[in-house]
């Protein structure tokens, strides 16, 4: 009888809510709530700023209570006396207005460390610390390292992107490093859209190291809570918590500063661009980084593609201003999202300079190039060109990429979300000096995943 009770008053009870409120109060109070800042320091991440075999930089949020914080940082130790041993630094504090309201945020870059070597660290102030978190400096030297590429997250990402990153975590648990080609959020300036991306790293933010260029969506308006209307037609910024949250390297062209860069570590120029800013101060920019580049191998990531594998979208401009950079310096990879769909070429040499993409194939395989990759990891699904020059494509597909880069070669596996292998090659250095690298296509005996998917 008192079962029976608690049923009727349990009903009778939701009867007194509105119809549209249950959605509000049951999922988006209870995320209100998950993603308030606390003393406690949460979303905890590791990025890049300076040379990453002797320095390692850090981020993390608190509430606005927390106006002072620390890192402590010692070589991580078999037992716990490490501890002893902990050197303290003061975190750089800013606050940051949020549609969820205000926070802290806090950024140190451990320097003066050693390469090679692990080291265990923690966050906080006072009562309130984070737990002992451990990475792993990189190598001074060339030396084969694997890392795992992204594209876009964006969308539905606690329920359904979460599951890409663990299960590339999984399949290659000896990465160093994490690579999203732009559009980890769909509102940049939405605070519970973070927190669902922050979450679903969860620890792995903290122990491997994230590198990210923004997209289209790291753009939002700048008012905190804006209306249907003004967010339909205000002017859209970057995020105004990029430049807090990503410590990278202020290496980039004057006003671009964290969202165009480079890092050299183990024999690779890794170079981010932003393809929603200045294109061409960004191409003399990036003819200097290519120029003067000791380094064997040439990596680049940007958000939108030089040729798109989905319909309806292209890029001249791109194609005009950096791509030829691409041909004329041999860059060898370039990684992209923005297409939620997937495609991969062969070695492309420029077809005709910002032109649009007729589906005419150009490429020249004898004559060397760069291989081009576009991938989407989030849920959000665009259908594929009827034509195009791609060696593998997919549609509505979630993927991830994990890369090897040794001395001579380039290992590259696209996985879908359930770590199963759909695309593969091997990019080969040639052994005379400027020759053309050899691609080695390893993809899979099976069919290209072709299914459409409308567009939102």
């Amino acid at each position: 009888m008192f079962h029976s009770f608690c049923i009727l008053s349990v009903l009778f009870s939701l009867l007194l809510v509105p119809f549209s409120a249950p959605q509000e109060i049951f999922a988006g109070e209870a995320d209100r709530q998950i993603y308030q800042p606390t003393p406690v320091p949460d979303r905890i991440m590791l990025t890049w700023k300076q040379d990453p075999a002797h320095a390692q930089s850090v981020t993390w949020r608190t509430d606005t209570s927390v106006n002072e914080c620390f890192g402590e940082i010692a070589v991580a130790g078999e037992g716990p006396d490490f501890v002893k041993s902990a050197r303290q630094l003061k975190a750089e504090t800013s606050e940051l207005k949020t549609d969820r309201g205000d926070c802290h945020f806090h950024a140190l870059t451990f320097t003066d460390l050693k390469p090679d070597t692990l080291y265990a660290y923690r966050v906080g102030a006072g009562e309130n610390w984070s737990e002992w978190l451990q990475f792993r400096t990189l190598s001074d030297k060339a030396a084969p390292i694997t890392f795992i590429y992204f594209g876009d997250a964006q969308n539905q990402i606690k329920s359904l992107w979460s599951r890409v990153i663990r299960q590339a975590v999984l399949t290659a648990p000896q990465a160093r490093f994490l690579l999203h080609a732009g559009d980890l959020v769909n509102r940049g300036n939405k605070d519970e859209e973070w927190g669902e991306w922050n979450n679903s790293g969860g620890w792995l933010n903290g122990m491997l190291t994230n590198l990210a260029i923004p997209g289209n969506h790291e753009y939002d308006i700048n008012r905190v809570n804006p209306t249907a209307e003004e967010q339909k037609t205000e002017k859209r910024h970057l995020a105004r918590r990029w430049r807090q949250r990503f410590e990278f390297p202020e290496n980039g062209p004057s006003g671009m500063k964290e969202t165009v860069y480079y890092l050299d570590f183990q024999g690779i120029r890794l170079i981010g661009l932003n393809s929603m800013d200045d294109i061409e101060t960004q191409a003399r920019w990036l003819e200097t980084v290519l120029k003067d580049n000791p380094n064997r191998w040439t990596i680049v990531t940007h958000h939108h593609p030089i040729d798109s594998v989905s319909e309806g979208r292209d890029n001249p401009e791109l194609r005009k201003h950096w791509q030829p950079l691409y041909d004329q310096y041999q860059v060898d990879l370039v990684l992209q999202g923005h297409d939620h769909s997937y495609g991969r070429t062969g070695l492309v040499l420029q077809r005709n300079s910002g032109q649009k993409h007729t589906g005419q194939k150009s490429r020249r395989q004898s004559a060397g190039g760069t291989v081009y990759a576009v991938s989407v990891s989030g849920p959000k699904m665009y259908e594929l060109k009827a034509e195009n020059d791609f060696l593998r494509r997919a549609a509505e597909t979630q993927l991830y990429q994990v890369i090897t880069v040794e001395s001579q070669e380039i290992r590259y596996q696209a996985f879908t979300a359930t770590g199963t292998l759909y695309d593969a090659f091997t990019l080969r250095k040639n052994s005379r000096q400027g020759g053309p690298n050899e691609l080695i296509n390893q993809i899979p005996d099976t069919p290209d995943r072709v299914g459409s998917a409308e567009k939102d």
